[in-house]
């Protein structure tokens, strides 16, 4: 079974159903959690009868700086809502990890961001190195991953659209909402992943909603094409992609073909009023809510519960 474990301004906690048990270890990084299982495992076993999970702030149980990569396009959903058809090939950019943010902060829109959307993704955290040209098999994937997060892919569309910039729209500081819990995964798990069922909703309205069965590029074949040209290290974080139900979608192929047609400065002016009219985008006083969890448990990361805010 996987060991959640919580991350506070005092250190790191292991969860034991309501209550949370202290990790006696001098680890301040997430890569050095890692690298100290045995006290992890030694507050699992634990006779503290700990302190309720209710009563700690959590911070993201992933440390910064870290390298944050992502992949693009990635559910089967996605793609249909994004307009496409056909093979779509595996594509990955990164993300600033200054956008990492605790499970309960606020995600503060940028004062000339209006189309702020939301991705609930299944982060996967190293758990030791992809050296350049690994190959990692369905049954390696305990080598090198050590757990996963709940992680959002906050995103600015009217940046990312207008200038084709997904680093820039994907960065700004809280964009990367991660947490609670850092599930570190035993190698009989990860038979599991394909169950984790992925559910994102907006001020209780159910928004996403999936499994990783959905995926097109499943996780031991991105960390191959990743290593291509990416090394990855211990705590590092590889966001593997979002369901459909987003706010943007692609739109219909007549509107479409017509857009084409006309000069960008028209185009993008008709686009944003067409948008600026979809309910679905970010705004300030709403609340994420995103869970990740096998239906039996075994594998159960928490609620992120997230509001949104304006930059003051």
């Amino acid at each position: 079974m996987s060991t959640n474990v919580l991350r506070t301004a005092d250190g790191w906690w292991v969860q034991r159903g309501d209550r949370a048990v202290p990790v006696d270890t001098k680890a301040d990084t997430t890569a050095e959690l890692i690298a100290d299982r045995t006290a992890v495992l030694e507050a699992t076993r634990s006779a503290d009868t700990g302190t309720p999970v209710t009563g700690l702030v959590a911070l993201s149980p992933v440390t910064t700086p870290c390298r944050v990569v992502a992949q693009m396009v990635n559910y089967r959903s996605h793609a249909r809502d994004s307009g496409f058809t056909g093979d779509i090939p595996p594509a990955f950019f990164r993300k600033a990890s200054g956008s990492v943010s605790g499970p309960h902060d606020s995600i503060v829109r940028p004062s000339h961001v209006q189309l702020l959307d939301y991705e609930i993704e299944l982060g996967l955290v190293m758990g030791a190195p992809l050296p350049i040209g690994t190959v990692v098999d369905e049954r390696d994937l305990p080598s090198y991953v050590a757990g996963v997060v709940i992680t959002n892919d906050v995103s600015a569309r009217d940046v990312q659209l207008t200038k084709t910039q997904f680093y820039e729209s994907k960065s700004y500081p809280t964009f990367t909402p991660t947490g609670p819990y850092l599930a570190l995964l035993e190698p009989a798990d990860f038979a599991h992943l394909l169950d984790l069922r992925l559910r994102l909703s907006v001020n209780g309205e159910l928004r996403q909603d999936r499994t990783l069965a959905d995926m097109i590029v499943r996780p031991a074949q991105a960390l191959t094409l990743l290593a291509r040209f990416q090394t990855l290290d211990p705590g590092d974080l590889l966001l593997t992609g979002t369901p459909g139900g987003t706010a943007l979608k692609a739109p219909p192929k007549p509107v479409e073909k017509i857009g084409a047609l006309l000069p960008p400065a028209v185009k993008w002016k008709a686009f944003f009023t067409s948008q600026a009219k979809n309910p679905h985008y970010l705004k300030p006083g709403d609340v994420i809510t995103a869970t990740i969890a096998t239906p039996d448990g075994r594998v159960d990361l928490g609620e992120q519960r997230t509001p949104v805010t304006d930059a003051k």
